[in-house]
């Protein structure tokens, strides 16, 4: 890719906190030159891996994950956070710095006949993914390939994804 798309990333300092910097991705979203870049990557990383469905974690997963499966002509399948899922849902809990959350995916989202790649936006501390990552190891599918806008390498998150294949495409 020649493009280089941090330039469509936006710094927002002390967002959503004192101290912490967020990595804004709407400037990209708004570019349909980086939406394109960004949808062509990874539709080029689904093509060297046996991919049948795309999985996207809520929300802003949503943003890439959608036109990836209609780029490569194949399901999209959310992830999402407890209770949002109107079907029935297989769950996983997972811990958070104070407490738990969860996420669902529709009982008949995913077959263990699926090759999936998981979409999100970002990898900061991994716990989200990692639990989306197992949700989809607990329903038989394969996680072939978890494919990020960006990733926060001192965050640590790629630690906990050690048994997946992570395609990131701007590193801070």
């Amino acid at each position: 890719m020649d493009l280089d798309l941090k330039q469509f990333i936006r710094d927002i300092p002390d967002f959503p906190a004192p101290g912490i910097l967020f990595r804004d991705i709407t400037p990209l979203l708004q570019s349909p030159v980086a939406m394109g870049a960004v949808i062509d990557a990874f539709a080029l990383h689904c093509q060297e891996r046996d991919i049948n469905t795309v999985v996207a974690v809520e929300a802003r997963g949503f943003l890439f994950g959608a036109p990836l499966a209609h780029r490569l002509g194949i399901p999209f399948v959310p992830v999402r956070k407890q209770g949002k899922l109107p079907f029935e849902t297989h769950r996983v809990e997972y811990t958070l710095e104070y407490g738990t959350d969860a996420v669902e995916i529709h009982k008949d989202g995913v077959t263990d006949d699926d090759r999936v790649i998981v979409v999100d936006d970002l990898l900061a501390t991994g716990g989200t993914l990692a639990a989306a990552c197992k949700l989809l190891k607990n329903t038989g599918a394969t996680v072939e390939s978890v494919a990020l806008v960006i990733e926060l390498s001192d965050l640590g998150g790629r630690e906990k994804l050690l048994d997946y294949d992570i395609f990131s495409l701007i590193h801070y």
